[in-house]
């Protein structure tokens, strides 16, 4: 029975290998080709070495979600090799190199082999160490575009873009995809019964992963410094928003870049950061996952308490304590919920697709800024590290920054006497001032103290009570701030 756009693909790697790559052109080629297609990244917490796999699930239907069994696995990992074969379902194929010969105990009667001798070839045709490695994997996508009847074109164009202004590496590539291709065509019957034909499902889609559209968010959030520590899996929301702005925050006349990325020692110096350039006026953010949420409490008391803008990007996994780094959980709910010590509660942004991964990231820091406290967007690892298919990002552009309450000069000449924590318009929100704004007047510090509505240090009990009941207030009024939550009633069963 042939299959037509609705299968599994999983490649079995070794972590480090240069396999990511060569995996990835696999998955955009089917997206090219106008078909449904879900990547998936199963790696493991090291750097070189253990096992790795990626999954693909075509579904002309669109269904996207993983699934239990295998047609078509892709093993060039002999640590996994065992457990691979076993994966495959009944009637599936299992590729593999055949440079040296399959164990025996790999061996089913009712799936199918098709032996590459991908590391011979690989040596026969390429010199160079390095090239041999990373060769053996282009090799293998260049034999599924004969098996799958991928168009080669496809290919060949997404070489050509991956490798714009490298264009020597456009040739080897090239090479090592058609000795896959000719390899299939001179030894094995093509393409198989589990197959693609181009379709128009996709539309104006793209493919991109969550944690770059939160990069990008930022970007176009007015978002200047970033401070982080790296931790798995958030690191790469950092990484985006230093590429994006090593693009778009640098001064065309003078060459100087206009942002600050720092990594700090540790988590919790992180947000003191973030905090720090938020409280000077910048739009600041972290990105951390749950054992850094766990460490930056501490500030997250401090950015509520003493009301200060900051947005949190927290990519869940797997807990609790180092729990599996690589895997995901959305187990980060209720800390983040009401994080810190005493009575603390946090405006919470929930991203299910990387258009509002973008989108919420933006709103994240206007937000912030309005409600004068720290906002956390949560997502997860497989939101954020694995490309999804999305609706294009869309921005208005005659948006502007919403920076909230914030007492200019004049203003504060105008005022007797500034009250930090003073509930000028009755809804929780005070005014700010940033550092310097006036010679005498403002706010030159911040407490993370009990305090009076002027700021001035305060064990009094009516004053604490007030400010609480203040910050009660400040709550229900982030209540109608907040984005609305969506329910997709076709998703419920």
């Amino acid at each position: 029975m042939t299959k037509i756009n609705d299968f599994v693909v999983r490649f079995a790697n070794v972590n480090g290998t240069g396999s990511a790559s060569a995996n990835y052109l696999f998955a955009k080629a089917i997206f090219r080709m106008g078909i449904f297609v879900s990547p998936k990244n199963i790696f493991p917490s090291n750097i070189q070495g253990l096992p790795t796999w990626y999954e693909v699930r075509v579904s002309e239907k669109g269904w996207l979600g993983r699934r239990d069994g295998i047609d078509l696995m892709v093993c060039v990992n002999p640590q996994s090799m065992q457990n691979d074969v076993a994966a495959v379902m009944p009637g599936g194929y299992f590729l593999y190199d055949s440079t040296k010969k399959l164990p025996e105990a790999y061996i089913r009667e009712d799936i199918n082999y098709i032996g590459i001798p991908l590391m011979a070839m690989c040596i026969r045709e390429f010199t160079e160490p390095r090239q041999r490695q990373l060769f053996k994997n282009i090799i293998y996508v260049g034999a599924l575009s004969a098996l799958l009847d991928i168009e080669f074109n496809v290919l060949e164009d997404l070489l050509a873009e991956q490798f714009a202004g490298k264009e020597k590496l456009i040739a080897p590539n090239i090479k090592a995809l058609k000795l896959g291709v000719d390899y299939v065509r001179e030894n094995f019957s093509y393409p198989l019964d589990i197959r693609l034909e181009r379709r128009d499902l996709v539309g104006d889609s793209i493919l991109i992963d969550g944690n770059s559209a939160c990069g990008l968010g930022a970007i176009y959030a007015g978002a200047t410094v970033a401070a982080w520590y790296p931790i798995t899996p958030s690191t790469s929301v950092v990484e985006a928003f230093a590429e994006y702005a090593a693009k778009y925050r640098v001064d065309k006349l003078t060459g100087k870049n206009n942002f600050a990325i720092v990594q700090a020692e540790d988590e919790l110096a992180a947000l003191g950061m973030v905090i720090g350039a938020n409280w000077n006026g910048a739009r600041s953010f972290t990105a951390t996952s749950g054992p850094g949420l766990s460490l930056m409490n501490e500030f997250i008391g401090l950015a509520y308490f003493a009301e200060i803008p900051a947005v949190l990007i927290d990519v869940q996994r797997t807990g609790p304590s180092t729990g599996m780094p690589t895997r995901t959980q959305q187990s980060d709910v209720l800390l983040a919920a009401y994080a810190s010590h005493g009575d603390t509660k946090h405006v919470l942004l929930f991203p299910s697709t990387p258009k509002e991964c973008f989108e919420l990231t933006a709103d994240a820091f206007d937000l912030a800024e309005g409600l004068h406290t720290i906002v956390i967007m949560l997502t997860d690892l497989d939101l954020g590290m694995n490309d999804h298919m999305s609706e294009p990002f869309e921005w208005d552009e005659a948006r502007s920054l919403k920076r909230g309450k914030v007492y200019d000069a004049k203003q504060l000449d105008n005022i007797e006497n500034f009250g930090r924590y003073l509930d000028v318009d009755n809804d929780g929100i005070t005014y700010r001032t940033y550092p310097g704004t006036h010679k005498s007047k403002g706010s030159f510090f911040t407490r993370g103290t009990s305090r009076d509505e002027y700021a001035t240090y305060s064990e009094d009990s009516a004053s604490y009570v007030r400010n609480m009941k203040r910050l009660l207030k400040k709550w229900n009024t982030a209540k109608k701030m907040v984005p609305a939550p969506q329910l997709d009633r076709k998703s419920v069963v």
